[in-house]
C-alpha cells in the first residue's frame, strides 16, 4: 500500500480536523494579504503616494511570493508540510504585525516582501495533504471549505479592518490581526503532533522534475486559466476599496460593509459549488466535466460582470460585483480540485508550486498595471475592461489547453 494510502486509513476523523484547520489558515492568510488595501485610503494620503505607488506596494508582495512558491513546493515533498506552513504562518503573522509600525513607503514595502515569503507555504502544503486524504471525486466540497477562506478572509479583514481603522486606526489594525493570528499555531502544531509516522515519510518515488512538468499540456492549461483567474481576484482584492471610496464615493464605513458582502458570497459560492460538483459526480457526471464547467463557464461570466462594472450605473456595478463573488467562488472550488486530481498525492506540492508562481505574476502585474492605467487615464474604467479579457484567456486555458482532468499516471512518465 503506498504511503498515502497507509496514512488515509490511519488518520480516519482526522482528516475532519485537518480540513478545518486548513480553512482557518487560509482565511487568515487572506485577511493578512488584503488589509493594506482596506487601509489604502488613509495610507496614500498620510505619506502622500500616488496610485502607481501604492501598485508597487501591493505588487510587492508577489515579488517574493511568486519564486518562493517553487521553493515551497520543494520543501512540502522533502520536509514535513505540517512544520513548513507552521514556519511560514509564524513568519507572515510576525510580518502583519510589524507593518503597524512602518514609518514610510521603504518600510511597507520590506514587510510586504516578508509577507510574501511566509504565506508562500499556504497553498503547495495544502494541496499535498488534501491530495493525500481525499479521493478526486470528493475534492470539490473540502476545497470549497478551505478556499472559502480567500473570500471571507477579506470580507471580514474588510469589515473589521474598517471597523478598527476607525475606532483606533490603520495602525492598531495591523498589530491586532498580526498578534491574534498566532493563537492559531497552537491547535496546529498539537494535529502534527498525533499523525501517524508514515504521513512524514517520503513518498514511495521521487516527484518529477519542474523542467519534466513544464513539458506537460495541462500543466499549462492550468497555469494560464489560475493566472487569469488570480488576475481578476487580485485586481478586487488590491482595488476594489480604492476604487469604491475615491471612484464611487462611498465612505469607508460603507466600502467595508460592501466588500464584506461581497466577499462573503464569494465564500458561500466556493462551498455549496463544492458541494453541488460533488454530487453531480456522484450521480454519474464525470470529473472532467464538472470541474472544466466549474472554471469555464464563471470565467465567461465574470469578463461580463468587469464589462458591466466598466460602463455601468451605480446599481449596475453593485449588482455586477456580487455576481462576480458569486462566479469567482466557482472557480476556486474547482481550480485546486482539477490541480489535485491531476498530479496525485504525491506529486500535488510539487505541481501547485510551479501552477501557483506562474498564477501569481498577476498579482505582479495586475496592480501595476490598473495602477498606471487609472492614474493615465483618471478613472477604473479601462482597468476593469482589462481584467475581463484576461478572464476570456482563462477560460480557454481550463476549457481548451487543459485536455482532461485526470490522475497523471507518473509511473509511466520518465522523471
Amino acid at each position: 500500500m503506498a504511503v498515502a494510502e497507509v496514512a488515509l486509513a490511519r488518520r480516519g476523523n482526522g482528516a475532519a480536523a485537518l480540513v478545518a484547520l486548513l480553512a482557518a489558515a487560509i482565511f487568515i492568510n487572506y485577511i493578512d494579504r488584503g488589509n493594506l488595501a482596506t487601509a489604502a485610503p488613509l495610507i496614500k494620503d498620510e505619506f502622500r503616494l500616488n496610485n502607481f505607488q501604492i501598485g508597487v506596494m501591493t505588487s510587492a508582495f508577489f515579488w517574493i511570493y511568486t519564486p518562493a512558491q517553487l521553493l515551497a513546493g520543494w520543501l512540502a515533498d522533502r520536509l514535513n508540510p505540517y512544520r513548513a506552513l507552521a514556519l511560514g504562518f509564524a513568519v507572515w503573522s510576525a510580518a502583519t504585525a510589524l507593518t503597524g509600525f512602518a514609518g514610510g513607503f521603504g518600510a511597507f514595502l520590506a514587510l510586504r516582501l516578508v509577507l510574501g515569503l511566509g504565506e508562500s507555504a499556504a497553498f503547495p502544503c495544502m494541496s499535498k495533504l488534501l491530495a493525500r486524504h481525499v479521493p478526486p471525486a470528493s475534492l470539490g466540497f473540502a476545497n470549497g471549505f478551505v478556499v472559502a477562506g480567500v473570500s471571507f478572509g477579506p470580507a471580514v479583514g474588510t469589515l473589521l479592518g474598517g471597523l478598527m481603522i476607525v475606532q483606533f486606526g490603520w495602525r492598531a489594525m495591523f498589530v491586532i490581526f498580526g498578534i491574534a493570528a498566532l493563537l492559531w499555531l497552537w491547535p496546529w502544531l498539537l494535529n502534527a503532533k498525533g499523525m501517524p509516522a508514515e504521513i512524514r515519510a517520503h513518498d514511495e518515488a521521487p516527484p518529477p522534475s519542474f523542467f519534466k512538468l513544464l513539458s506537460m499540456r495541462n500543466m499549462w492549461g492550468a497555469m494560464v486559466g489560475h493566472f487569469a483567474s488570480n488576475y481578476g481576484l487580485y485586481f478586487i482584492l488590491s482595488w476594489l476599496p480604492l476604487y469604491l471610496v475615491k471612484e464611487r464615493g462611498f465612505s469607508i464605513v460603507q466600502m467595508s460593509e460592501l466588500g464584506a458582502m461581497i466577499y462573503c458570497t464569494a465564500g458561500t459560492s466556493s462551498i455549496v459549488s463544492g458541494w453541488l460538483a460533488d454530487r453531480w459526480i456522484a450521480w454519474g457526471a464525470s470529473i472532467n466535466t464538472v470541474r472544466k464547467a466549474g472554471c469555464v463557464i464563471p470565467h465567461l461570466v465574470i469578463a461580463i460582470c468587469f464589462a458591466g462594472v466598466a460602463v455601468g450605473s451605480q446599481t449596475v456595478v453593485i449588482g455586477c460585483l456580487f455576481m462576480f463573488g458569486l462566479v469567482s467562488g466557482c472557480i476556486s472550488t474547482s481550480l485546486w480540485s482539477i490541480s489535485q486530481t491531476l498530479a496525485g498525492p504525491a506529486v500535488a506540492a510539487r505541481w501547485v508550486g510551479l501552477q501557483n508562481a506562474f498564477a501569481n505574476c498577476a498579482g505582479i502585474v495586475a496592480p501595476l498595471i490598473t495602477g498606471f492605467v487609472v492614474d493615465r487615464t483618471g478613472s477604473f474604467a479601462d482597468a476593469f475592461l482589462v481584467a475581463g479579457a484576461v478572464s476570456l484567456i482563462g477560460a480557454i486555458g481550463w476549457g481548451v489547453i487543459v485536455r482532461r482532468v485526470e490522475p497523471v499516471q507518473w509511473g509511466e512518465l520518465a522523471v
